[in-house]
């Protein structure tokens, strides 16, 4: 493994042994499908469950360290200008279906900056993490966005419940995933070539902030101040002003 800190390594180990539980779950998910219950309170039981290991993780390793977290809500500590910002499960329909496209989403924010994340896919063990300064990696090896130029030749995800107009359904060509976090990290890793959504939650896509800034991508300025409602533009740098300027009423 590339050298990284202390404090990515901690996020790196509470990604790892929360997936545990995760994994565990999501077997049992996929035979609840079938059962007249359904699994959404499975679902609940099963994101609480995993925050709780990387709470417990990240607390055991610095217990000084402020919190904001999904289920959890916020947690002020006596360090005010570091806060783990956590999603134990981001793509929670995804998983609640037997889909095995979600995420663990870890980042640190310090002095109202992202400067660490991970976002770990555990079904197809592929680990997104990042610190400023340091590049982008995915499973230890360097990740860099597209290189496409034409807007015509790349592919772009979207989300949430906003259609896109038809003229713009026309000229992109996009992808509803269903995980934001992953969404990033495959900007980031230059499968996707952009990503835009709004009305995200700060801690879908904290930790890939840092992942794609650190792997060459635009980004527009996000408030770390807002929790929700968050606008998010990201894409590789060739194509940012022409998708900027497609998306000026978005």
């Amino acid at each position: 493994m590339n050298s990284i800190s202390a404090n990515l390594n901690i996020m790196i180990k509470a990604s790892e042994k929360a997936s545990k539980s995760l994994i565990r779950d999501f077997g049992e998910i996929e035979n609840l499908q079938v059962s007249i219950k359904g699994p959404s309170d499975y679902v609940s039981n099963a994101d609480i469950k995993a925050e709780k290991i990387i709470i417990d993780e990240l607390t055991k390793a610095r217990k000084k360290f402020s919190i904001l977290s999904e289920e959890d809500g916020t947690k002020i500590n006596t360090d005010k200008k570091n806060v783990w910002i956590i999603d134990p499960i981001d793509g929670t329909n995804n998983f609640l279906h037997g889909i095995p496209h979600f995420a663990i989403s870890i980042a640190l924010k310090s002095n109202n900056e992202i400067v660490s994340g991970v976002i770990f896919d555990p079904i197809k063990n592929e680990m997104f993490y990042a610190e400023k300064n340091n590049g982008a990696y995915l499973n230890n090896k360097s990740i860099r966005v597209s290189k496409r130029k034409n807007l015509e030749n790349c592919l772009f995800a979207t989300g949430g419940k906003e259609t896109i107009s038809k003229e713009l359904n026309d000229k992109l060509i996009t992808r509803k995933t269903g995980s934001a976090a992953l969404d990033m990290a495959y900007v980031a890793s230059g499968r996707f070539d952009g990503y835009f959504q709004k009305n995200l939650k700060l801690w879908d896509i904290a930790a890939g902030i840092v992942i794609a800034k650190e792997a060459g991508a635009y980004i527009n300025n996000i408030d770390l101040d807002k929790k929700d409602k968050v606008k998010l533009i990201v894409s590789n740098n060739s194509i940012s002003e022409k998708l900027l300027k497609n998306l000026n009423n978005f």
